[in-house]
């Protein structure tokens, strides 16, 4: 996944601080393209899970995942299931929430046919960063609604990293979250609303340890998940790095600037985005 304005997290919305040594985190992997069947026995050697796509990942005219959950639950992992949503230039001049309603219906019937549980939890990839615009904000909400009148759980990767706003600053996961407070007043809530979670991502060293899967506690600079029990998982490296945030990394990648799966070569199948998570499954654990 790759944001257009770049991912950081304000301390309004997660204080960044060295994991407590009691806390648990768990490493995983996304990557947009399929790593390949062979590849995953060494990949689960490092990872328990997976970013897993129900429609085409960005950049690509197909899905290369379809059809690959039983296989690599056989393996041990478990998922982070995504759906790839639209970007602002997508909706001008269209109908946001009814695009938002659609896609969010598709997503359910993807995951179904995928095999997954109807109280899946599924990801909407919120790409680009800053405040929601208008369309914005009623094409991710209104995705939310109908992923949750199906029975399924929402979550959405976005953006969190600090951008100006006039004297002040503001980044998406904040801004989701406020937008999501004014809407579930105590009155308005039923059963069958499920607490919105948040994946959120940061490259910027630090806080972010830079492309390592080691030594992630308790001194790397991780966040407290557990601060905000919305926020659930953390993208903290991309493949390839983003100079403009990750210069002040450690030299821990390659030198394509790709982070690589350990003790594999490195080829198309190896490169990965790195993730830790509360859960060893984020979206099918409840």
């Amino acid at each position: 996944m790759r944001g257009t304005i770049g991912l950081f997290c304000a301390t309004a919305v997660l204080q960044f601080a060295s994991i407590a040594p009691a806390q648990s985190v768990y490493l995983g992997f996304d990557k947009n393209d399929y790593p390949g069947d062979a590849t995953l026995p060494a990949l689960r050697k490092s990872f328990q899970y997976t970013s897993y796509w129900l429609n085409n990942p960005p950049g690509l005219d197909h899905n290369p995942w379809i059809g690959k959950r039983s296989l690599i639950k056989q393996q041990g992992f478990g998922f982070l299931v995504l759906f790839n949503g639209r970007l602002h230039r997508e909706l001008q001049a269209k109908d946001a929430t009814a695009l938002g309603t659609s896609d969010g219906n598709a997503a359910v019937d993807s995951a179904i046919r995928e095999g997954f549980p109807r109280d899946i939890r599924i990801y909407l990839d919120q790409e680009e960063g800053g405040r929601l615009l208008s369309d914005q904000a009623d094409y991710v909400f209104s995705w939310i609604d109908a992923v949750r009148g199906r029975g399924a759980r929402a979550g959405v990767y976005c953006s969190a990293i600090d951008v100006p706003e006039g004297n002040s600053r503001i980044n998406t996961a904040e801004n989701i979250l406020q937008l999501e407070a004014q809407r579930s007043k105590p009155e308005t809530k039923s059963q069958a609303f499920s607490v919105l979670k948040l994946w959120i991502a940061n490259d910027q060293c630090p806080p972010a340890p830079g492309c390592t899967s080691t030594n992630l506690q308790p001194s790397s600079g991780a966040p407290r998940l557990n601060d905000h029990r919305q926020i659930v998982v953390w993208q903290y490296a991309q493949s390839p790095r983003r100079a403009q945030f990750s210069s002040g990394c450690p030299q821990n990648a390659a030198p394509d600037g790709k982070c690589y799966a350990p003790l594999l070569p490195h080829s198309s199948a190896t490169f990965v985005d790195l993730d830790v998570a509360t859960s060893p499954d984020p979206s099918e654990q409840r």
